[in-house]
């Protein structure tokens, strides 16, 4: 096969990541060392959506900060939710250097003291009962197995799962996730038993109750979402689990009493609970977990993302004890399974979350900051909806308040005009700003990257017409 030369990214306004818009933020940022270094990336790393071509070259990382090869600094609310003690940590680089010199890997056959240390304080830390630990290097993995585990303990094969969810890349997270990029055409056919139902997402409920002043209506609607749930428990039969993130991502924050009665519904059919906490866990929500805000416990939690303080790659699956019933079967069976290294990461981060209370920080500053967001919003027309917790923001952006449009391409120029200001995150669901800062993010850097939000959104919609 001959190798083709790689064209540049400015030119590439068909690709899927390039839009019109990007091409001009890349014409007018992107010098030749970004243009270099980005060609470089994309004629060596096979190309998927949402990360081909990058989007700039990063050579700094330190704090609540990224630095990119033109000497632009950001404010990072996006991270990948792996930053919440920020970039660096002067802590945790010590301990991950300390602990290289004292055993820098144990075989997984072998006991070794930081992963007993670190599957304890997991167990502490955890909502309810939750004791039986495994580690593995990443979040997808994990789900992999949470789903071998259910399985193994019900026997029985279906899930239940929420379309627009995401849990991770492999064959089985990406069959139970909802999200069409990921789960479609080329990698299919998925596992069978994959059962979906619309989620909960009050401002535009898929069962066409609308929020009533913003918030759900519950005398209306009845929580048919988590009705849904129940009927299907009920007509299937044999589900072994409902896999959800209890606080969405993208994000939505799940109305009063909803996971109350999905846990009663899974109880009275039989289903596991597995709750996806691996964006949202160790302090993201103002909450260790998001699930603490509700009250439930899962039969499995997993996490990941944050847990390995944003150097090492870290992941884990929290069980119930009586669910620890196939100890004949491997169900992660991985290299770093027990890398000492590993767990001391995601110990030391943990005691930095702890001792810098990054989880009060969070949700203090984090419902600040809703409410500052509340006010922008009337001022600004073009937002429709404020929700998150903690440090889990989203600002959706319409066309009208009344019709609800999505403003997609004013999201993405907002998106733009705030990187040329120094604040970095992401959209999601198109026309959602999602701001998922580290927890060590203060009231100073919250200030700036509000200002800069609104600054944005008045510019991008007058020069679209939409103010």
């Amino acid at each position: 096969m001959n190798k083709k030369s790689v064209t540049t990214p400015i030119q590439l306004e068909s690709d899927t990541n390039i839009t019109p818009r990007r091409g001009q933020w890349a014409k007018a940022n992107l010098g030749p060392q970004s243009i270099e270094a980005i060609d470089n990336d994309a004629k060596l790393f096979l190309h998927q959506s949402v990360s081909t071509p990058c989007l700039s070259a990063v050579v700094k990382a330190e704090g609540a900060w990224i630095e990119d090869i033109e000497g632009r600094r950001y404010l990072d609310f996006h991270g990948n939710n792996v930053h919440h003690i920020g970039y660096g940590h002067p802590r945790l680089k010590q301990a991950i250097a300390r602990q290289m010199d004292e055993l820098p890997f144990a075989p997984r056959r072998f006991a070794c003291h930081p992963a007993t240390e670190l599957a304890q304080k997991l167990v502490d830390i955890s909502p309810g009962n939750l004791s039986k630990v495994l580690f593995t290097t990443g979040g997808s993995d994990a789900i992999e197995v949470a789903l071998k585990l259910a399985r193994a303990s019900t026997g029985r094969h279906k899930t239940v799962s929420f379309w627009d969810a995401f849990h991770g890349a492999g064959f089985g997270a990406a069959s139970i996730g909802g999200e069409q990029l990921f789960r479609s055409h080329a990698i299919g056919p998925l596992l069978s038993g994959s059962e979906h139902v619309a989620p909960f997402a009050c401002y535009r409920c898929p069962y066409g109750y609308p929020e009533k002043d913003g918030k759900p209506d519950l005398e209306l609607c009845k929580l048919t979402c988590a009705n849904m749930v129940r009927y299907v428990l009920e007509k299937e039969g044999d589900v072994a689990a409902v896999i959800a993130e209890p606080a969405r991502a993208v994000p939505y924050i799940p109305p009063p009493g909803f996971w109350q009665e999905i846990r009663k519904a899974c109880n009275d059919h039989g289903a596991l609970l597995i709750f996806d906490e691996i964006p949202t866990g160790l302090g993201k929500t103002g909450a260790m977990f998001a699930c603490d805000h509700d009250q439930v416990e899962p039969d499995i939690l997993v996490m990941g993302k944050a847990l390995g303080g944003g150097i090492i790659p870290l992941a884990a699956v929290l069980a119930q004890p009586e669910l620890d019933i196939a100890g004949d079967y491997a169900f992660g069976h991985y290299t770093h399974e027990k890398n000492p290294v590993s767990a001391r990461a995601g110990l030391t981060t943990i005691e930095i979350i702890e001792d810098e209370n990054l989880v009060e920080n969070a949700a203090t500053l984090g419902d600040w900051a809703i409410g500052q967001l509340n006010e922008i919003k009337q001022r600004n027309k073009v937002i429709g909806s404020i929700r998150g917790r903690g440090f889990l923001i989203g600002v959706e952006l319409v066309q009208s308040d009344e019709g609800k449009e999505p403003a997609i391409d004013l999201a993405e120029d907002v998106l733009y005009r705030c990187l040329d200001n120094g604040l970095s995150f992401k959209t999601t669901m198109g026309n959602t700003l999602t701001l998922t800062p580290p927890l060590i993010t203060d009231y100073k850097q919250m200030e700036f990257a509000l200002q800069t939000i609104e600054e944005a959104i008045i510019a991008s919609s007058k020069a679209m017409g939409l103010q």
